[in-house]
């Protein structure tokens, strides 16, 4: 895949030639893409605008009946034209439009796996990324990351005649692409009745995003399983919640602050803040049914603000946070080497009696891309010591861990810690004392920054009070 990645890169930049940048560039690839790949598979695609035509035209002629073959796709009813809705050809020159073809042409795209479009569409915003590009600033959860919560999730459909499986921010799909792999592996292959079949297939998966490109990303990934999903074009914290509930939530929200100015308007945000990933956490508060379970990524600073304090009281409550792995450094590489992470897990109607927290970061050499990267070795352990039971309730013990990375801790104790789970750390970092083991420059610079927004966090919440009144100073 490395190889594909680097030869659609090369290309990217004779294109630059032609006038299109890599945002456009890589948007193209997945319409070609989709397109090589429906035809492997054999989906049906309207007459005239498959692969075939488009392989066998050349010159004007190629991108005419390119741009003519997106425009028809994009009117075409159900999910095929959610997927080219407004897509439009970006290229002028028909030399660079059938080299791209060609290069496409030469792989076998559905032999190196249905997911391979992202993989390249990813593996593109990491070399935009790796290459200071701006606008590349796309996170994508590692597969190996993906796969683990998966497993520890269960997402089975069969569990009940209604069961549906959310991301609401979707990005290209990972979450709900794995969960439909990890059912294909239990029912191997898709052993389902007839029913389940058919359920499965336009009624469990549902996602939204608020960027275009990824979102069309994902329609296309779950389409080529066979699955339409809805997946919804939105703002997921400042847009009202739709009415449907879910049974399991599977979540990375956008990190970072950025477009997070100001609180949203929404009546059943109990905590009013401006952080984006607390706001993720309010929603799925209001969208997870009763008996529902979630998972969600966190960086550090969710769990160590002060409002993160409050929206964590309310969760407790709530739900029962029952497990808490803390992410190696550098799981976001090369995004952002220096972001710090944890997956929460948590079922809601029932409270917190037990908080169980693995740590899988202390003395962990960080993730790099190529000496390092992040494998199914560094969440073997944890996926043992969650246990079999998906709400977390299976018989667990701190011996499960050879290193001591895995203890529990009462709702007592966390309340004593006014609900900031990053509170609880047990393991001593060795390599702090050691001068030739530092951290990279990139995570202290990320930690510095963390603590900085956090307090910046805080002085907006004494201000907002301060205008409204409620505090002692006059407008």
């Amino acid at each position: 895949m490395s190889d594909v990645v680097a030869k659609l890169w090369g290309f990217c930049h004779t294109l630059r030639h032609d006038g299109v940048d890599y945002g456009d560039y890589i948007e193209q690839i997945t319409y070609l893409l989709f397109l090589k790949m429906a035809d492997e598979r054999g989906v049906s695609i309207p007459k005239g605008c498959g692969w075939p035509a488009l392989r066998e035209k050349s010159g004007t002629e190629l991108t005419d009946h390119y741009a003519d073959a997106l425009r028809t796709l994009g009117k075409q009813t159900g999910i095929l034209g959610d997927i080219y809705a407004s897509a439009q050809s970006r290229f002028n020159n028909p030399v660079n439009l059938k080299q791209l073809i060609n290069l496409i042409d030469e792989t076998e795209w559905t032999s190196l796996g249905v997911d391979v479009k992202a993989a390249a569409y990813e593996g593109l915003l990491e070399k935009a990324a790796s290459e200071g590009k701006k606008g590349a600033g796309q996170y994508f959860t590692p597969r190996v990351l993906i796969q683990s919560i998966v497993r520890c999730m269960k997402p089975d459909p069969r569990a009940s005649k209604d069961f549906t499986v959310s991301d609401p921010g979707c990005g290209t799909g990972g979450f709900l692409v794995c969960a439909y792999e990890w059912l294909m592996e239990q029912t191997k292959g898709g052993a389902l009745d007839r029913d389940t079949a058919k359920r499965l297939k336009k009624g469990t998966y549902f996602g939204q995003d608020l960027v275009a490109r990824p979102r069309r990303l994902a329609l296309m990934n779950l389409y080529l399983h066979g699955i339409e999903p809805e997946i919804t074009l939105g703002d997921t914290v400042a847009d009202p919640p739709a009415p449907r509930r879910f049974d399991c939530i599977l979540h990375n929200p956008p990190f970072g602050t950025k477009g997070a100015n100001q609180a949203p308007a929404r009546d059943d945000f109990t905590v009013s803040t401006s952080n984006k990933q607390l706001n993720f956490i309010q929603h799925i508060l209001t969208v997870l049914k009763p008996g529902g379970r979630a998972a969600v990524v966190l960086p550090d600073n969710c769990l160590f603000a002060d409002q993160a304090g409050e929206v964590f009281k309310i969760l407790t409550q709530d739900c029962d946070l029952h497990t808490v792995l803390r992410l190696p450094r550098g799981t976001f590489t090369p995004y952002s080497q220096g972001v710090k992470a944890n997956v929460v897990f948590f079922t809601k109607g029932r409270p917190t009696e037990t908080v169980w927290i693995y740590d899988a970061r202390t003395n962990v050499p960080g993730i790099t891309k190529k000496d390092r990267p992040l494998s199914p070795e560094h969440f073997a352990e944890f996926d043992k010591c969650y246990g079999k039971d998906a709400n977390g309730r299976a018989k667990r013990s701190e011996k499960d861990s050879k290193e001591d990375r895995w203890r529990s801790f009462s709702i007592k104790e966390v309340q004593e810690k006014d609900f900031k789970l990053d509170g609880f750390k047990w393991l001593k970092e060795e390599s702090l004392e050691d001068a030739d083991d530092l951290p990279e420059p990139e995570e202290l610079v990320a930690d510095a920054v963390a603590e900085l927004e956090g307090a910046v966090e805080d002085l907006n919440a004494v201000l907002a009070l301060l205008e409204n009144g409620n505090g002692n100073g006059k407008k």
